[in-house]
């Protein structure tokens, strides 16, 4: 078992290329290819084609660059990069896709074939080595966050944006400034137990994954996780040298990066003897859902991978499948209107989305409004809007207009990035929303604590 955050790995030795552009290592598959039948309903549900408006910035057009790849036909070029890199792995089309087209696993299988093949512009590499060496981490995150709250504290952050130079030094290093959230004591150590008895009788023993950004930037929804669960009988495992659940990493194609995560994470909650993992964050439950295809390769982890992912559950899935048992109280006095902001990871990478909705409405005075648009990205994608500033900013306040036109007073967001990428363009609105996890909500309702609309 690894008992330490391990470093990213060096580059791995490329394969010999065999398909005519692409490498012999799981190029993408021609069968998987040759399902798309070009008709163009995935178009519309296309953040990036609805943003960018070109044809190869669109899942069909892509599978095209993939297929002429495959054949020879085109090579795989700084351009065709660019194509792949502009996809937010949103996953929309393969939940509008009418024959059932398995984009998910060619874009899987295109990001790493980029990485190993394709050589960036120094700035490009220099960000993204940056972001892989960090924020999969949570012991460097929390390095890095003494300064950060000094920067807050002592308002070098607004004269920073005031000067107008970070953009134009680097609108990477802009846009990860301008997601930072506010540092906190809590932010600086785990304060919850490795063991959380549970209320009442014990229905389930549960492994509980902290992710890295939730762990340290949002730990309150952790808190508020743990005592949900353990508040519906549930003996709460979590093993404290846990690490990243490798989403970031997978995401971008980091391969190795990704696999070394994965077996530390498999290692973690195989010792823990857990009826079910549970996670509280969308991006991280889909990968945790896919170790089985990151691990593909590896005889030793191919099986333990299987029984892994036959275990793991979005909280959302999991409290809705068991049932709660705790009593709900108001929130408010009165009427709370919310609407539900849909995760791409859960409603097209998990297929979830009635559950939280069914979890919320049991909330006394709770009632949901319904953004148009719900299933369009927002345009955090994980790193996306570290990389692509300003596809993922127009995709942003899109998504806060329509947020914001349903006439709700509060938000619900089940993913840290989501969070993040919809608070920054909240405060640019003349009425900001408070946003809050599901799971901070049922907290408040489960303790009848008093929820301030912040």
């Amino acid at each position: 078992m690894l008992t330490s955050e391990s470093s990213a790995p060096s580059p791995q030795p490329v394969p010999s290329s065999t398909t005519g552009g692409f490498d012999a290592q799981h190029p993408p598959s021609p069968q998987l290819i040759d399902a798309c039948v070009h008709c163009g309903f995935c178009l519309t549900t296309c953040p990036s084609y609805r943003v960018l408006g070109k044809e190869m910035d669109s899942p069909r057009g892509r599978i095209y660059l993939m297929d002429a790849i495959n054949t020879g036909e085109a090579p795989l070029s700084a351009t065709s990069a660019q194509h792949f890199d502009s996809c937010l792995g949103c996953l929309a089309c393969t939940t509008a896709c009418p024959s059932g087209v398995q984009y998910d696993q060619l874009i899987a299988a295109v990001r790493p074939q980029v990485e190993r093949n394709h050589s960036r512009p120094w700035p490009e590499q220099w960000v993204r080595s940056l972001i892989f060496s960090l924020f999969p981490y949570p012991t460097r995150l929390r390095a890095v966050a003494g300064p950060l709250y000094l920067y807050q504290k002592l308002g070098l952050s607004k004269l920073v944006k005031q000067s107008g130079l970070l953009p134009k030094l680097s609108p990477s290093l802009a846009a990860m400034e301008a997601l930072l959230p506010p540092v906190t004591a809590e932010s600086f150590q785990d304060d919850l137990p490795e063991l959380i008895a549970p209320v009442g009788t014990k229905r389930y023993r549960v492994g509980m994954v902290l992710g890295c950004v939730q762990r340290v930037f949002f730990s309150d929804v952790n808190a508020a996780t743990a005592r949900v669960l353990s508040a519906n009988g549930c003996e709460v495992v979590i093993p404290h040298e846990q690490g990243c659940c490798a989403a970031l990493p997978a995401h971008q194609g980091q391969e190795a990066q990704a696999q070394t995560l994965a077996r530390r994470m498999i290692d973690c909650f195989e010792s823990a003897g857990v009826d079910y993992v549970v996670i509280n964050a969308a991006g991280c439950g889909h990968t945790l859902k896919e170790y089985h295809h990151i691990l593909q390769d590896d005889a030793e982890y191919r099986d333990r991978a299987q029984a892994f992912v036959a275990k793991v559950r979005d909280v959302q899935e999991f409290l809705a499948q068991v049932g709660l048992t705790t009593p709900l109280h108001p929130l408010v006095d009165g009427e709370l209107p919310i609407v539900y902001q849909d995760a791409c990871h859960l409603i097209h990478g998990q297929k979830i989305s009635l559950q939280p909705r069914q979890l919320l409405r049991q909330i006394p005075g709770v009632t949901l409004r319904e953004p148009i648009d719900a299933a369009l990205c927002c345009g955090s994608a994980g790193v996306y809007n570290m990389l692509h500033p300003e596809v993922a900013t127009e995709l942003g306040q899109m998504k806060v207009k329509n947020l914001l036109n349903t006439g709700a007073t509060l938000i619900a967001s089940s993913n840290p990035g989501c969070s993040l990428q919809i608070k920054q363009h909240l405060a640019d609105q003349a009425r900001p929303l408070p946003l809050y996890h599901p799971m901070e909500l049922l907290d408040a309702s489960m303790r009848g604590a008093p929820l301030p609309l912040r």
